[in-house]
């Protein structure tokens, strides 16, 4: 049994195993969501909704069907389904009023934020399967087999899918200039 394994056996009774999970994975499942979604204050809330219904369903977790990983991305990809059918729930006010605020420098916010919004803007030209299989890729940092898992295609055809992808993402970010 993998250390991811045994976590989510014992995450069921033991929060501290759960915590070092939501460690793990949050970086990855945030990143996924910001590929998907329009803000980083949706990602924070669907990521949020994420882990909350991962640990409420961790009894469900069976590591024969899937590895941990492809169980919670699959929770993720339903996630942002959701959101993007109308079917997300917000949070209250009162919950991103006590959201601390962090501020950049103003020219290094600038800069990423124009490069993040060009390339979002590419991505936007892309198929759902192909926003989807980029935000997996290099948002949440699976490989192809990883995504294959999830997604339920093979291997081969996820590579096919992103590298035809990206080809395009090329293709529409060099017209731009």
């Amino acid at each position: 049994m993998s250390n991811e394994h045994h976590l989510a056996a014992e995450a069921a009774a033991n929060p501290t195993a759960f915590a070092a999970l939501y460690d793990h994975y949050f970086p990855r499942i945030f990143t996924y969501i910001r590929y998907r979604v329009g803000s980083d204050a949706e990602a924070d809330d669907l990521t949020a909704h994420v882990f909350e219904r991962a640990l409420t369903r961790i009894n469900a977790f069976d590591p024969q069907r899937a590895p941990f990983g492809a169980w919670l991305f699959g929770i993720a990809r339903n996630a942002v389904g959701n959101h993007r059918r109308g079917l997300w729930r917000w949070l209250s006010l009162d919950a991103l009023r006590n959201k601390p605020i962090s501020t950049p420098a103003p020219e290094d916010s600038s800069i990423e934020r124009e490069e993040q919004d060009r390339l979002l803007r590419a991505v936007a030209h892309l198929s759902d399967r192909e926003r989807d299989l980029i935000a997996l890729k290099y948002g949440a940092g699976l490989n192809n087999r990883e995504i294959a898992q999830i997604s339920a295609l093979s291997e081969s055809n996820v590579g096919v899918i992103l590298h035809r992808a990206i080809s395009r993402l090329r293709q529409t970010l060099g017209q731009e200039h």
